[in-house]
Parts: C-alpha cells; sequence; structure tokens
C-alpha cells in the first residue's frame, strides 16, 4: 500500500500540471489600409479619340505624357451605348450606367410627359444665377442614378463635389444629383454660371472670377500654331467685347485655358482636397468639340488643340502638386466620345463616306405618313434624325402606333446608306442579334425616354450638311482613352478589352464606398496595387 501511494505521489503532477508548450509566433501586422486620395481629379477631354495619343503623342511633354507614363493606360477601352454624344458620355462617366438606366438618352430628346423638347440638364424649374436675368437654369434632375461622387457624399458627409466646363451637361452629369456647384460658361454675358438648384446666389469666389474678365484676356487675339506660331493665325479673336467674341473665344484653346484658371480657383475656394476627407473635382475641357466638329480630327487645329492641352492639364497638375500633392489625387481621364473624319476626307481616300441631311430623313418620314394618312403634325419631336411620332395624332385617327412606327422604318430602312433601322417595339421586346452594333443600340434604349424610330447610318455617313460628328455605335466614336493615376494604380499599359463604365465601380473599389446604383462595368482589378 505504502509503494502504491509514493507511486501516485510521484506520477500525479504529470497529469495535473500541464506540459509547457512551445510560444506561438507572433501574428503578422495586418497590411497597413490603403491610403486614401485627397481628390478624385476627373478629366474629360470633350472628342479626344484614342489615336491622339498616337498620332500627337511625340509633342507631349505635360499633362498627357504624365498621364500616359505614370497611369494605368487602357488603350482598347470603349463607350458601349449608342448615341455616342457628349450628355451620355458624361453622365456615364463617374456612374458607369448605360442609358437604358441612367435616363439619359442623349443631348435632348422629345419629354412626353410635358410635350416638349428638352435637354439633358434643362430644368424650368430652377433659376440661371450670373446669367442673363430670369434665364431658366440647369439640373441633373433627368439624371436617373446615382454617381461615385453622390456614393462618396453620402458616405462621408464632410466631402465636396465640384463640376466645371464650357457647356452646362458636361459640369453637372458627371458629379451628380449632390453636387455642392456646377459651373458653366454663359456665351451671353462671358460669365461662368450656375443654378438655384445648387445654391440660392453663386458663390462669391466664381462672382470675383467674372469681376476679373478672364474672359476677355484674348479679345483682338490670334491663335496660332504651337509648333510653328510664325505661320498664318488659325483664328483671329474678334475685337468688341460682346456674345459673338464669347462665342468664338470658347471654339479655340482660349477656352480650355480660362477653364483650367476656374479649376485652380475651385480648387482654393472650397478647400478641395485640403482635409483627410475625399473630394471630387470633374473638369470637362470643351474647347477641342468645337474646334473637332469645325474642322475634322485629320486638320491642323485639332493636332495644335491636342498639343495645347497638354500644357493645360499639365498646368493644373503642377499647381495641384503645390496645393494638394499629386501623391494624394486620384486621376481619371476619359473622353466623352470619339469622331468621325470628314465624309469628303473619306470619299478623298477612296473609303465609304457622304452626307444624309438630318431634315431630310424627318422629311421624309412626315412625307410619307400625310401622304397616307392625311395631314397633322406627325412628328411631335426628335433626338438628333430619330423621330418622336405625335401618338395622340396617331390614336385620333384610329391607328396603331406600333403599326405607323414599323412603316415609319420600312420607309427609312429603302433609303439609301441606312445601316440598321430600330423600331421601339422591337427593342422593347428584345427582338435584335447580339453583335456589338445591337447591343450598343439596346444599352441606349430607354423605354419611357426613347424614340420612335432609331436611325444608324453606314459607317462615316453624318446627318449634318458640314463639318463633321460623332454619335454612331461604330468604334471612330467609341474608342477614347482611359488612364487612371494616382493612390492605389499600378502604372502601366493594359491592352484587355475595358469599357469607360468600369471607371465609377473601379473608383467605387479604391475609395470603399458603395457602387454607383446603375454601374454596369467591371473594377479594373488589374491596374490596381
Amino acid at each position: 500500500m505504502k509503494k502504491l501511494f509514493l507511486l501516485t505521489f510521484f506520477l500525479c503532477p504529470l497529469f495535473l500540471v500541464p506540459a509547457q508548450q512551445p510560444s506561438p509566433a507572433p501574428a503578422p501586422a495586418a497590411p497597413a489600409a490603403p491610403r486614401k486620395p485627397k481628390l478624385v481629379l476627373a478629366i474629360v477631354v470633350d472628342q479626344f479619340r484614342l489615336d491622339y495619343f498616337y498620332r500627337f503623342g511625340t509633342q507631349y511633354n505635360s499633362g498627357l505624357q504624365r498621364l500616359a507614363r505614370q497611369g494605368a493606360f487602357f488603350t482598347n477601352a470603349h463607350y458601349e451605348h449608342f448615341p455616342t454624344v457628349t450628355a451620355i458620355g458624361h453622365s456615364t462617366f463617374l456612374s458607369g450606367a448605360t442609358p437604358s438606366l441612367s435616363g439619359i438618352v442623349g443631348n435632348e430628346w422629345y419629354d412626353r410627359a410635358t410635350r416638349k423638347q428638352v435637354t439633358s440638364v434643362s430644368d424650368p424649374a430652377t433659376k440661371l444665377l450670373g446669367g442673363p436675368a430670369d434665364a431658366a437654369g440647369s439640373s441633373p434632375h433627368r439624371l436617373l442614378v446615382s454617381t461615385v461622387a453622390d456614393e462618396l457624399k453620402m458616405a462621408r458627409p464632410g466631402a465636396k463635389s465640384i463640376g466645371i466646363s464650357i457647356k452646362d451637361r458636361s459640369a453637372i452629369l458627371p458629379i451628380g444629383r449632390t453636387g455642392n456647384g456646377a459651373f458653366w460658361f454663359d456665351n451671353k454675358t462671358g460669365n461662368f454660371v450656375s443654378s438655384t438648384f445648387y445654391f440660392p446666389e453663386l458663390p462669391a469666389w466664381v462672382r470675383s472670377f467674372n469681376e476679373a474678365r478672364a474672359a476677355d484676356r484674348y479679345l483682338g487675339r490670334d491663335w496660332t500654331s504651337f509648333e510653328d506660331p510664325k505661320t498664318a493665325p488659325f483664328e483671329k479673336m474678334p475685337e468688341a467685347r460682346d456674345e459673338k467674341y464669347w462665342a468664338e473665344m470658347q471654339r479655340t484653346p482660349f477656352g480650355n485655358e480660362i477653364l483650367e484658371e476656374l479649376a485652380e480657383r475651385a480648387i482654393e475656394a472650397e478647400g478641395l482636397g485640403a482635409d483627410d476627407v475625399t473630394d471630387v473635382l470633374s473638369v470637362s475641357f470643351s474647347s477641342n468639340d468645337y474646334v473637332g466638329h469645325e474642322f475634322g480630327p485629320d486638320d491642323p487645329r485639332v493636332r495644335d488643340i491636342s498639343i495645347r492641352t497638354d500644357r493645360t492639364i499639365g498646368r493644373l497638375f503642377a499647381y495641384l502638386d503645390k496645393k494638394v500633392g499629386m501623391a494624394n489625387v486620384l486621376v481619371a481621364f476619359t473622353a466623352d466620345h470619339g469622331v468621325a473624319p470628314l465624309p469628303e476626307k473619306m470619299i478623298e481616300r477612296k473609303m465609304s463616306g457622304g452626307r444624309i441631311p438630318e431634315e431630310s430623313v424627318l422629311g421624309k418620314v412626315r412625307e410619307y405618313l400625310t401622304e397616307t394618312y392625311g395631314p397633322g403634325e406627325w412628328i411631335a419631336g426628335k433626338s438628333g434624325p430619330s423621330a418622336y411620332l405625335n401618338h395622340p395624332l396617331i390614336l385620333s385617327k384610329g391607328l396603331s402606333i406600333p403599326k405607323i412606327r414599323e412603316e415609319a422604318a420600312a420607309l427609312l430602312r429603302g433609303q439609301p446608306h441606312m445601316f440598321r433601322i430600330y423600331t421601339h417595339d422591337q427593342l422593347s421586346f428584345g427582338q435584335t442579334s447580339d453583335d456589338a452594333v445591337d447591343r450598343r443600340v439596346r444599352n441606349g434604349f430607354h423605354a419611357a425616354r426613347g424614340s420612335d424610330v432609331f436611325i444608324v447610318p453606314e459607317p462615316y455617313f453624318l446627318f449634318e450638311k458640314t463639318g463633321t460628328s460623332h454619335g454612331t455605335p461604330f468604334n471612330y466614336d467609341t474608342h477614347v482613352p482611359v488612364i487612371m493615376m494616382g493612390p492605389g494604380i499600378r502604372p502601366g499599359k493594359y491592352h484587355r478589352r475595358a469599357a469607360v463604365n468600369d471607371i465609377a465601380p473601379t473608383l467605387a473599389t479604391l475609395l470603399e464606398v458603395e457602387t454607383p446604383t446603375g454601374a454596369m462595368g467591371r473594377v479594373l482589378d488589374e491596374a490596381l496595387r
């Protein structure tokens, strides 16, 4: 018994005291949270085709060069909607939505509810600030989806968003409904203006900018070649300070220059990027579009304004380097659409091309319906050459709206140089094929706002009588640069297919906010650190 007791005494500690285990290795430190940018700088250059980087790039040595070398450059990015016009491009940029979701179906269209022709941002419920007395203002009230700026402001109430451009739609649509202010240029006064949608009166810093008359600095000035200033000037500015001068000034590189100055003033006055809450500044350079429409992409003026745009964006970057530090700025850069060469230039090259005046298209529809069913205002409105038929008139005559649509479409299908004609009913019921053109047309269709007949001309055929334009689902109108640069971005050239719709979800991911409501793109994760 004694032996058993001693054995138990000596063995008990083996059971009562656990064996000492090796200390666990320390847990790896959590990766540092990625630094949030202080400012998102969203830049659009209106009508800036992707190939302008290739054709004129040897002359870029400032802003555009910095973007191409230090940014993630997506060389095969496209718009995936039709028509490819300014309002839709700008609404897509920071929303990621196609017109089928955003409701922005053109620069203008016929509103069946009010029975009036409207623009994408016209708003009779607002007043213009800084322009002619009693003029109606503009607002984003027709935009049906959120933007990155909206999502950022809802997630972080201290965030600010400002939009500026020469054009109202280009200033308003990128920042969405919650913007702190949008500012655009008014031809009648030479002022930058806004709307009572944002505030009851124009901010003091904008009034001060207008009073300094920056827009009048170019009176009587010549626009000469940047590369060879001794050659004959491209344009001479009018000498008189009036509406004609202000309209001409914005159709030269001078319009971009004053916009860049306004951007600097906005950064300073609004304190953009001044704290740790991310702000948004959207800047859309419109002057390139005016020059391109008049002269076409092969004209030396387009080369010149492209080179000058490189320097103008470089000045904005230099200012931000000093004010905020470009290391704290996340830049998203694109264009709102491309452009077709002049049809006459295409014919000279032995390519297809020509002109189909818009009024002749609408006129044929009017003529046919009048001859077949009697007199009346058969076309209530339009979006480009696409007709909105007069539904009350059709019904009053006991006719079927789908039948009249199809008759109008059949008439147009028989006209020369029509690539495809669609009816509202075809698109409503998905009665299309699935190639790139049909997909883009479907993406551009919004049932409540769409026209009755949709017209796609053959490639390089225009509805304009002079100059050139854009709007088709073909690559020369859809192919644009997409570049992102700044915190969280891996520089390089990326040749995988991308869409402008991808910018918004990518920014939302980097900013850690909700993806905008209608965004249909993917996150460009190959370019994220």
